[in-house]
């Protein structure tokens, strides 16, 4: 559902307002397969490109080498039948001078498949249903809400959202996490950058962690378990290449090379660290 080829992109320093007027690069040679039925979590350090590269997938950035596909369509062609099954939640948000209602007759002609139903149930979910406040004038959570029911009642192929549950208070990101969990089906590709990996833990079946310009890692969550053990100290095996150690007063968390097939849960936030401790390492697990 979407291709990314042998993506290369880099940035004009001088447009940066940089006079050295060098080139920057970002991604070089950059490949990957995302699929419906998913909820991809794309992690990365701050300044890793998972922002260019969620622009570069909805077309909204050209890549300088390689080809970006969405829905068998040219991503940088920015087609009407590929742009009325993408939805992308950028998390720079602009939200028009409109009340809620009239955001939604304003914006929802454009997807064939919007709820109006759905929408509704998504602001109530929410507790945003009857809001009479002009979109501009609400808080930063309160435009982040609407949007994301908006998103969701799209009911695009595509869902790309960047930092969602940023602004969102404790109970709405667990309504994030509700509402999100009933919206995926097997049509549907969900995308999700996010440092707030927490967020995320119950909900992604799919981690793509995006490092130095290229996809460090891109495997199901099963496979993670499969492969590596989340485990405190060396309760039930001393055996495996030990990839990250943190301490908390519960005990020493461990990462390590799942070779007796043990089951654990998958800590997101651990394996980002380990991933970034033991790039090459962590990669040739993986491949």
């Amino acid at each position: 559902m979407i291709q990314l080829e042998n993506i290369g992109f880099e940035y004009n320093k001088k447009k940066m307002k940089n006079p050295s007027n060098q080139r920057f690069g970002l991604f070089n040679d950059l490949s990957l397969t995302l699929e419906p039925g998913h909820i991809y979590g794309l992690l990365g350090k701050n300044g890793a490109g998972k922002t260019t590269l969620l622009k570069i997938m909805t077309g909204l950035l050209f890549p300088n080498a390689g080809k970006a596909t969405i829905l068998s369509e040219n991503a940088s062609l920015r087609k009407a039948e590929a742009l009325q099954n993408l939805y992308f939640l950028q998390e720079e948000m602009y939200v028009p001078h409109l009340t809620i209602s009239n955001f939604e007759k304003a914006y929802a002609p454009f997807y064939p498949e919007f709820s109006h139903e759905q929408f509704e149930y998504f602001l109530n979910e929410f507790e945003m249903a009857g809001m009479p406040n002009y979109m501009d004038k609400l808080s930063h959570g309160q435009k982040k809400k609407a949007l994301i029911a908006f998103a969701l009642a799209t009911n695009t192929q595509i869902l790309i959202m960047d930092e969602p549950t940023n602004g969102l208070d404790i109970p709405s990101k667990s309504v994030f996490r509700r509402v999100m969990a009933s919206s995926i089906d097997d049509r549907r590709l969900v995308i999700i950058s996010t440092h707030q990996v927490r967020d995320l833990h119950s909900l992604i079946d799919m981690v793509s962690i995006l490092d130095n310009g290229c996809m460090l890692l891109n495997a199901s969550t099963y496979e993670i378990t499969q492969k590596l053990l989340f485990d405190v100290d060396d309760s039930r095996t001393t055996e495996g290449t030990v990839f990250y150690t943190e301490e908390t007063p519960r005990g020493n968390y461990q990462v390590k090379e799942n070779v007796n097939g043990l089951d654990s849960n998958l800590d997101l936030e651990l394996l980002f660290n380990a991933a970034m401790m033991k790039k090459n390492e962590i990669a040739n697990l993986f491949k």
